[in-house]
């Protein structure tokens, strides 16, 4: 990855293909492999429709005020990455083809930052309220604290993209978005490091599991990641749960949830990541995704 403005290309361009579309959305009818090479970029006013889409797909119905957190996305623009198809060509087969068109992002809010604002207050309400429904009494007290304690920072850790870009490109964003925020620390800037991320991962489960609150705290095994890398975020949480969106979405991006015939139930993951175990889960991302 090069300069701020075009800086960061995936080497070599990374593959749409029938493996990749399996592992993240579970849809091994794909029998096509279609090349596609993808850039980042920093974030700017361009993008403001892209992020947005990205971010109601990931919230749904949840009353999160997706507008103004986009707004603040871009004005901290000195973090954060959009991927974007490279050189889309005047002849392309696709009439739609937009040389603007963002296929993912990642970002961080920090929401002690940016404590009052309409946006991260619902974000932490969000969590709050579904981890009362779905976890123990203290797990609730113990995510609190952490969500109020102003002497640790907490991030809220976006990276969404669309179901057909691969998880490979997870690992260059990934390790962009960490330099930058070191970088932001140690120049004052806004977004520095922080003592835990939170995480609001897309998974979903076998329908007809069982979600009582011990089976759905700590489960890993029946989960799947829509992004396929965020289990190694998981793996390293201190706290973790689950909670359904199905009466919110019965499709993933325009199809059914469905893995192998067999129906899915969509689900949100929250996770909240020490700071302490982010080199650990880098590291792993690289042995895994590395091209």
């Amino acid at each position: 990855f090069g300069s701020r403005d075009r800086r960061r290309g995936t080497e070599g361009g990374l593959a749409c293909s029938q493996r990749a579309s399996r592992s993240l959305a579970g849809r091994p009818h794909i029998a096509k492999e279609v090349n596609i090479e993808f850039e980042a970029y920093s974030i700017s006013d361009n993008d403001y429709d892209g992020i947005k889409k990205l971010l109601q797909q990931l919230f749904l119905k949840a009353p999160v005020n997706t507008a103004e957190l986009t707004d603040l996305l871009i004005q901290q623009n000195h973090i954060g990455s959009v991927i974007k198809q490279t050189n889309v060509s005047e002849d392309s087969d696709d009439d739609d083809a937009d040389e603007d068109e963002i296929f993912g992002f990642i970002s961080l809010l920090n929401l002690t930052e940016r404590k009052g604002t309409q946006c991260a207050e619902q974000i932490k309400e969000l969590v709050l309220s579904f981890c009362e429904k779905n976890c123990e009494k203290s797990v609730v007290e113990q995510l609190d604290k952490l969500l109020n304690d102003t002497t640790k920072p907490v991030g809220f850790l976006l990276s969404e993209r669309f179901i057909n870009v691969p998880p490979q490109i997870a690992l260059p964003m990934h390790q962009q978005l960490q330099k930058e925020l070191v970088e932001s620390h140690k120049t004052n800037k806004p977004c520095g490091k922080c003592s835990f991320y939170l995480l609001i991962s897309k998974t979903f489960v076998e329908a007809g599991k069982s979600n009582s609150k011990k089976k759905w705290s700590n489960q890993k095994d029946e989960l799947m990641f829509v992004n396929a890398e965020e289990e190694f975020f998981y793996e390293k949480a201190v706290l973790k749960f689950n909670y359904s969106v199905q009466e919110e979405s019965d499709t993933c991006l325009g199809g059914r949830w469905s893995f192998d015939d067999i129906p899915m139930k969509p689900l949100r993951t929250v996770m909240l990541i020490p700071d302490s175990k982010m080199s650990e889960i880098m590291d792993k991302l690289k042995y895994h995704l590395s091209i």
